[in-house]
C-alpha cells in the first residue's frame, strides 16, 4: 500500500460493505434456523418412503446445509472485513500523526512516483523568510520519521494484502454454492494460510531429509490445523501430488538420510493419520488447484515411485493416508474406480503390490504393511457411506461390488502376524456402510433411517455376489453381512418368512448367505440377534391380522435354524463349522433398530434382549447335552426362543388372542403351538429353497 492511498483513504464504501454484511448474517442466521428446526426437523421425523425418501430427504438436507455453509461463510467475511478495516483505519490515524510530528520539527512527507514517498523539508532555513524561525531538526529525525512512515506502510500493506489472500481463499473452496468455512477474525484465517506454507516449505525442501526437529514441527503443525479448511487446501496444493507421492515413497523407506523411520517410530502413526485428516479435508474444497491436485493423484495412481530400498505404486501410497479423514465422495469413487479398472487390467497376483524389497507404507497399528491399497480405499468409504453407496453400485466401466465381493484375489499384508486378512475386513466394512448409510455397525445407540433406492440395489447386489462364492464365502464378510440383513431386517424377514415367494431380496441367496454365517457361532449370534429386531417390529406395527406376525416370526427362525444346521452337520461329512461352536456362549449388544419398522426404541430392546437371552441358553443346552440331533423338530431345538417370542406376541395382542372368534391362540398353549408350527414349516421351505430337500 502506497502513501497517498493510506493518506487519503476514505472507509465509507468499505463501511457500507461491512454493515451489508451484518444484515446479511443476520438474514442467513433466520434462514439457517428456520431450514434446521423447521424444514429438515420435519423431514427428518417423517416416514418418507420410495422417492421422497431417496431424493427429497436428501434434497432437504443438502439444502439445510447450504444455509449453514452461507451463514458461516458469511461470517467469515464480515469478520475479516471488520478487522481489516478496524487496522487500517488504525494504520491512517498513525500515519497522520507521524506526518504531524514531522511538521512540528520541520520535515515534510511527499510521495513519488511508482507509489513511493521522501521525507523532506518543509522550509530551509536558508530561504526562510526574515524573522521566521524554522523549528530545528537533525539528520536523525529525518530518520525516524522516514522509518515510521515505511513501517505503517508496511503494516497496511500486511493487512489488506492478507485480507485478499484470505478472502479469495475462502472464496475459492467452493465452485458452486457455499463453504463450510468459519474464521472469528482475519489474523486466524491469515495464520492458517501461513502454517499451510511453513508446513508445505518443510517437506518441499527438506523431504524425508528433515531433521528429528523439523519432523516434530511438522506433525505439530498438522495435528494443531488438521481440521482447518484453509489450511487443509493450502498445504495439499502446494505439496502438490507428486510431491506428496514422492515425500512418502521416501520417508517410508527404513535408510532415509536422518533415519526417521526409526527415531520418530512411535510418531509416524501419528503423523499418517494428521496427513490423512487434512489430505481428505483438502478434498473436500472446490478450489481450481485443487481440483489440479484430485487430477493428479488420479494419474499418478498407476505410476511406480521409487525409493531408496524399494517401489510402490501411487496407489499404494495414497491409499494408507485414506485410512483417516473425511475424503470426498466424488474423489473417492472417481480414484476407486481407476484402481479397479487398474488391478483388473493387471490381472493382480499378490506379488503385484508386494515388489522386493518392500517398503513398510502404513505405521497406523502393527498389523498390515499397508501394500493393499484396497485397505485404505475402504476405510475411507467406510467413513463416508455415500460414497460407498456410489461405489458398490457402479458397473461401468466394470463392476466394482463384484471385484471386491468375489473376484479379487487377496494376499497376505501382515506376514508377520495371523489373523483375518486386513483388506477384506475394510470391505466388509465398507459394504456394509454402502447398503445401510452407516459407517459402524457395532454402533449401540444407531437408529438406521429409511433406506434409499440405492441402498436398497446395493443390498441386492452384495447379497448376490456373496451368494455365489458358496463355501468360499471369506470369513471377513460374516458378521457385516450379518449386520447388513439385520439393518434390512424388514425385507430379509420377509423373504425368510415365505422364502417360496418373489421377493425384493432373493430366498435362495439369503439361504446361503446365512449358512455361511453361521459356519461361524459369533457371526451366527449376531445375525440371529438383529433378526429379532424386524420380528419385534412386525409384531408390535402388525394390527390388522395379528396372527401374521406370530406365523412369520415362527417362520424366519425356522429359516435361520435350517441355515444353522445345513452349516454345522452338513450330510456330507465336511466340516463347515469352526471351534467357536463349542464355545460357551456370551452376549453381543447390536445397535440399530430398522427405521420405518420400529416400535418404540426401549420396547423394542426389552423385547430383543428377552428373545436373545433365550435363544442363548438354547444354545448353551445344545453344547451341555449334545442336543443338536438332526430328527429333532426347530421347536424342540429352540424352544426358550420361540416361547419368548410367542410370549411378547401374546403381550401385544392379547384382546386379540382372548376373542372367542380366534380360536388356537390362548396364552397358555395355543401361541406356543402356532409358533411350533410356523418354525418347522419354515424350517422345510428354507430346505426347498436351499435345494436340499
Amino acid at each position: 500500500m502506497n502513501f497517498e492511498t493510506l493518506r487519503d483513504a476514505d472507509f465509507g464504501k468499505l463501511d457500507q460493505a461491512i454493515t451489508a454484511w451484518e444484515d446479511m448474517i443476520k438474514k442467513l442466521e433466520e434462514l439457517k434456523n428456520e431450514a434446521r428446526d423447521d424444514m429438515k426437523a420435519k423431514s427428518d421425523r417423517a416416514n418418507w418412503a420410495g422417492v421422497n425418501a431417496a431424493v427429497s430427504r436428501q434434497f432437504i438436507t443438502k439444502t439445510a446445509g447450504e444455509f449453514a455453509d452461507a451463514h458461516a461463510q458469511a461470517t467469515s467475511i464480515y469478520n475479516i472485513l471488520k478487522d481489516t478495516r478496524g487496522e487500517l483505519a488504525s494504520y491512517k490515524k498513525q500515519l497522520v500523526e507521524a506526518t504531524e510530528r514531522g511538521r512540528k520539527k520541520n520535515l515534510t512527507v511527499t510521495p513519488t512516483g511508482g507509489g513511493g514517498f521522501t521525507v523532506t523539508m518543509i522550509i530551509h532555513p536558508d530561504r526562510a523568510a526574515e524573522g521566521t524561525t524554522v523549528p530545528y531538526h537533525s539528520p536523525r529525525d529525518a530518520e525516524e520519521l522516514r522509518d515510521d512512515v515505511q513501517r505503517i506502510l508496511n503494516r497496511a500493506t500486511e493487512s489488506d494484502s492478507t485480507a485478499a489472500k484470505v478472502l479469495k481463499a475462502i472464496a475459492d473452496q467452493a465452485q458452486i454454492g457455499f463453504a463450510d468455512v468459519e474464521y472469528r477474525d482475519r489474523d486466524t484465517a491469515a495464520e492458517a494460510v501461513k502454517k499451510a506454507e511453513e508446513a508445505a516449505k518443510i517437506i518441499k525442501e527438506k523431504g524425508d531429509e528433515m531433521s528429528p526437529e523439523e519432523f516434530r514441527k511438522l506433525n505439530g503443525l498438522l495435528a494443531s490445523y488438521k481440521n482447518d479448511p484453509l489450511f487443509q487446501e493450502q498445504f495439499a496444493t502446494q505439496v502438490g501430488a507428486e510431491g506428496f507421492m514422492k515425500f512418502w515413497a521416501d520417508l517410508s523407506s527404513p535408510d532415509s538420510p536422518n533415519d526417521l523411520v526409526r527415531t520418530q517410530l512411535n510418531q509416524l502413526g501419528d503423523f499418517q493419520k494428521n496427513l490423512g485428516h487434512v489430505l481428505g479435508g483438502a478434498t473436500l474444497s472446490d478450489s481450481p488447484a485443487m481440483r489440479q491436485w484430485e487430477n493428479d493423484m488420479v494419474r499418478l495412481g498407476s505410476e511406480r515411485f521409487h525409493s531408496r530400498t524399494g517401489d510402490s505404486y501411487g496407489f499404494q501410497i495414497l491409499a494408507n493416508v485414506m485410512r483417516t479423514g473425511e475424503w470426498d465422495g466424488q474423489f473417492l469413487n472417481r480414484w476407486g474406480n481407476d484402481l479397479v479398472a487398474h488391478e483388473k487390467k493387471m490381472k493382480i497376483p499378490g506379488h503385484y503390490y508386494q515388489m522386493q524389497p518392500a517398503p513398510r507404507l502404513n505405521f497406523i497399528g502393527n498389523e498390515d504393511f499397508g501394500r493393499d491399497p484396497v485397505t485404505g480405499l475402504a476405510t475411507a468409504l467406510r467413513n463416508n457411506p455415500g460414497a460407498a453407496t456410489q461405489f458398490f453400485n457402479t458397473t461401468e466401466p466394470q463392476d466394482n461390488a463384484a471385484w471386491l465381493l468375489k473376484e479379487r484375489p487377496y494376499f497376505d499384508d501382515s506376514p508377520l502376524t495371523d489373523g483375518p486378512n486386513e483388506a477384506r475386513e475394510a470391505v466388509g466394512k465398507a459394504m456394509f456402510a454402502a447398503v445401510s448409510g452407516v459407517s459402524d455397525s457395532t454402533d449401540p445407540d444407531i437408529v438406521n433411517q429409511p433406506h434409499t433406492d440405492d441402498q436398497r440395489r446395493a443390498m441386492k447386489r452384495a447379497l448376490e455376489h456373496l451368494a455365489a462364492t458358496g463355501d468360499d464365502f471369506p470369513p471377513e464378510f460374516r458378521e457385516p453381512m450379518a449386520y447388513a440383513m439385520g439393518n434390512h431386517g424388514d425385507q430379509v424377514h420377509m423373504a425368510m418368512s415365505s422364502p417360496l415367494v418373489e421377493h425384493d431380496l432373493d430366498a435362495s441367496q439369503l439361504m446361503e448367505v446365512s449358512k455361511q454365517i453361521s459356519r461361524n457361532r459369533d457371526a451366527y449370534q449376531i445375525l440371529t440377534q438383529v433378526m429379532h429386531q424386524p420380528i419385534m417390529a412386525d409384531i408390535y406395527n402388525e394390527k390388522a391380522h395379528p396372527e401374521d406376525s406370530l406365523d412369520r416370526a415362527g417362520r424366519t427362525i425356522g429359516f435361520l435354524e435350517e441355515a444353522r444346521y445345513q452349516a454345522t452337520e452338513s450330510d456330507k461329512g465336511k466340516e463347515l463349522a469352526d471351534a467357536s461352536w463349542r464355545k460357551a456362549w456370551r452376549y453381543h449388544i447390536v445397535g440399530g433398530i430398522v427405521g420405518p419398522w420400529a416400535p418404540p426404541l426401549d420396547w423394542a430392546q426389552r423385547a430383543v434382549d428377552m428373545a436373545t437371552s433365550n435363544m442363548l441358553e438354547d444354545e448353551q443346552a445344545r453344547i451341555e447335552d449334545a442336543a443338536a440331533v438332526k430328527n429333532q423338530s426347530t421347536y424342540q431345538k429352540r424352544r426358550g426362543e420361540l416361547q419368548a417370542i410367542a410370549d411378547i406376541w401374546y403381550e401385544q395382542n392379547k384382546e386379540w388372542a382372548e376373542d372367542p372368534a380366534h380360536e388356537g391362540y390362548s396364552g397358555q398353549h395355543g401361541v406356543y403351538k402356532q409358533i411350533d408350527e410356523s418354525a418347522n414349516d419354515g424350517n422345510k421351505k428354507a430346505q426347498g429353497v436351499s435345494g436340499s430337500q
